[in-house]
């Protein structure tokens, strides 16, 4: 399994590791501050898996960063950056024989985990989790095929989805040791078989968990202003993509290679239309850009 050490991927391998043999990869950029393999070494040694941690560096990220984008279809730098992480750990696997791999996914998504969730009143979470549930995607799923691998995600098995689409939404957010908790039923479920500190760690998103988050540095350092506004001002006239910033230059550039113009590359999608790529596509209830990442939209 994808293994980070977090709540999620720490409730599947405890379950599961009554079953069988676990091989779990953890991944960490180098020089990173990589939140995960404190937690991953922890649970990894409590549930005595074959546990390996992958490090990788900026040809390996560089490699990583061409196959995403070509894969997945989007120049979005946090889904780059989340994505490379996860396909890195898919192809240590590959590597070491594995053929079939499991991961975390989906359970912040049906149970409120994103701490960005825990504004809505209890009206509104349901409507977002609503639509959420109808257009979630994980690119684990189709990065996994293309390296010929399976990849399962027990949290979206239809009768775990079925149960929690059924759970109270105050059983999903909720206040206890002075914070507020997302997923607080499967917290409150694992209380006292899994360590405390897995139990109630903070959600954190999969690019800090990896120490992929300090790409935009990376980036900043190795692309000159200049370069920077010249492109940028460039595609704004020519292809009517807004760049944000030297990472997002940086994707954008391979997806254009591959792929062209958002506009011309989407033009025959449905959907919303984003108006910073002009890429169309995205759901109408959605409000970020799914292959430039723009939000809101």
């Amino acid at each position: 399994m994808l293994f980070s050490g977090g709540l999620d991927t720490s409730v599947i391998a405890f379950v599961a590791s009554k079953y069988t043999k676990l091989e779990a990869f953890t991944v960490a950029f180098e020089n990173s501050p990589a939140l995960d393999l404190e937690y991953s070494k922890l649970m990894a040694n409590l549930l005595k898996m074959n546990h390996k941690i992958k490090f990788f560096g900026e040809e390996e990220m560089h490699s990583a960063i061409q196959d995403v984008i070509k894969i997945l279809k989007v120049f979005d730098p946090m889904d780059v950056r989340n994505s490379v992480a996860a396909y890195v750990g898919l192809k240590a696997a590959k590597e070491n024989g594995i053929k079939g791999i499991m991961t975390g996914d989906g359970l912040d998504e049906l149970l409120g985990g994103y701490s960005w969730l825990f504004k809505f009143n209890e009206q509104e979470l349901k409507e977002y989790l609503s639509n959420m549930w109808q257009v979630m995607q994980f690119t684990s799923i189709p990065m996994a095929q293309s390296l010929g691998l399976v990849a399962k995600a027990p949290f979206l098995d239809p009768e775990f989805k079925s149960f929690a689409y059924g759970v109270d939404t105050k059983l999903m957010i909720r206040s206890e040791r002075g914070k507020i908790w997302g997923k607080w039923i499967i917290r409150k479920a694992y209380e006292g078989l899994l360590p405390d500190e897995i139990v109630w760690r903070v959600k954190v998103p999969l690019e800090f968990g990896t120490g992929t988050t300090i790409f935009p540095k990376v980036f900043s350092e190795k692309i000159s202003d200049n370069y920077f506004q010249e492109k940028a001002k460039k595609y704004q006239e020519t292809d009517q993509v807004t760049i944000r910033d030297k990472e997002h230059l940086f994707y954008y550039e391979i997806f254009r290679s591959h792929f062209g113009i958002p506009s011309e590359v989407f033009k025959d999608a449905e959907g919303k239309q984003c108006p910073y790529c002009k890429s169309k596509g995205g759901n109408v209830k959605s409000k970020f850009c799914k292959v430039c990442g723009a939000y809101p939209i």
